[in-house]
């Protein structure tokens, strides 16, 4: 983008919509773009904030960001979708995220969401695309069903996707998941030298963590998975140093045969037993589960991410929890992060789904 479109935003007034991951060369874009003369008016803050201050689920209020004096608009509070008012002095809307490739990852909702806001006032978005971290040719889950629609899934995409958000986003639009008002909302600012095999290991560039629990590129991979333990009273990692990769509760009682089950099944990762203690860790988790007290569980290891299927695993390991956890209980939230009620059933039974879904979404593969 800046070595190939940044004149085109001359003399344009720029709304942003980027969070830390949106970074050239160590320095954010927003930074970069004022530092290049480029008219940046307002900033829109989707789930953690621009700058990564907000843990998850944390709600975030507007207000001038002290790095540039810049107006800040929440995208993750009482509103959600841009209002006339937040996008009166903008020309343009640049929207620069990284990732994680999971329908349940927030940001690919607010995408759609500017989408429809910027295009009623016909305010073009572009999208800065991203690799998505889990490579493009890893396609999984259930498809989202219309009863389980919510802001953590909003499209009837697979659990796991497969695409860039600047692929799911000329898919919103092509298939009509939304309603913008103008033809071509959209432009899509194409990445080089990434294609559909590629994992994020394999793309050389530094994991900037797209959220605060999700420090290191092995939590995101298997986040595509034990994230399914947020729907549940068990904990999922959060408060440690480990989240999604460290799992139980304090009833939890793992025996040996399962363990070893586990480690049979999935070769690619390791399972061992564990303890840990849920804490407040400020910026990234104020309550988590069961906070303060010693909880007994799982520790997950990955070994090769190019042989595990992290959504497979996280069922199984689901199972394995509420079998050996007493008074393990689900909830709600559980059948909005699967997007049926199929998990209780704990059988990936969901490659139909996928095929499906994969001719579906090749009019807007952009990358081999």
């Amino acid at each position: 983008m800046l070595d190939n479109y940044l004149d085109r935003l001359q003399g344009r007034r720029v709304g942003l919509v980027m969070n830390p991951t949106a970074r050239v060369d160590d320095v954010h874009m927003v930074d970069t773009l004022l530092s290049r003369g480029i008219d940046v008016v307002a900033l829109f803050a989707p789930e953690h904030g621009i700058r990564g201050e907000f843990g998850a689920g944390e709600t975030i209020e507007g207000g001038i960001d002290r790095a540039t004096g810049l107006p800040v608009y929440s995208l993750y509070g009482k509103v959600r979708k841009p209002n006339a008012g937040m996008l009166e002095q903008v020309d343009l809307i640049l929207f620069d995220v990284q990732d994680v490739g999971a329908r349940f990852y927030t940001y690919n909702t607010t995408l759609g969401l500017v989408i429809e806001a910027a295009s009623e006032q016909e305010i073009p978005v572009w999208i800065l695309d991203r690799p998505n971290p889990a490579g493009g040719d890893y396609v999984a889950g259930w498809i989202l069903e219309n009863q389980y629609r919510s802001f953590i899934g909003a499209y009837p995409v697979p659990v796991v996707h497969g695409l860039t958000l600047g692929e799911l986003a000329k898919m919103m639009v092509g298939e009509k998941w939304i309603t913008p008002a103008t033809e071509n909302p959209i432009r899509v600012i194409p990445m080089e030298g990434w294609n559909r095999r590629m994992l994020w290991h394999e793309t050389g560039l530094e994991w900037l963590p797209p959220s605060p629990n999700l420090p290191r590129f092995e939590n995101a991979y298997a986040y595509l998975g034990t994230a399914l333990i947020e729907g549940t009273n068990l904990s999922e990692g959060r408060g440690t140093t480990e989240p999604f990769l460290m799992l139980g509760s304090p009833q939890t009682d793992i025996p040996e045969e399962a363990l070893q089950n586990l480690n049979d099944r999935f070769p690619a990762a390791s399972f061992n037993t564990t303890s840990f203690v849920p804490l407040s860790l400020p910026g990234k988790v104020t309550r988590p589960k069961h906070m303060d007290r010693t909880c007994y569980g799982l520790e997950i290891r990955i070994r090769s991410y190019k042989n595990l299927d992290p959504l497979k695993m996280g069922l199984e390991v689901l199972r394995v929890l509420m079998e050996y956890t007493e008074g393990a209980e689900t909830k709600e939230y559980l059948f909005q992060l699967a997007g049926s009620r199929d998990v209780l059933e704990y059988r990936a039974n969901w490659e139909e789904e996928v095929e499906q879904f994969k001719k579906r979404r090749q009019p807007y593969l952009i990358y081999p």
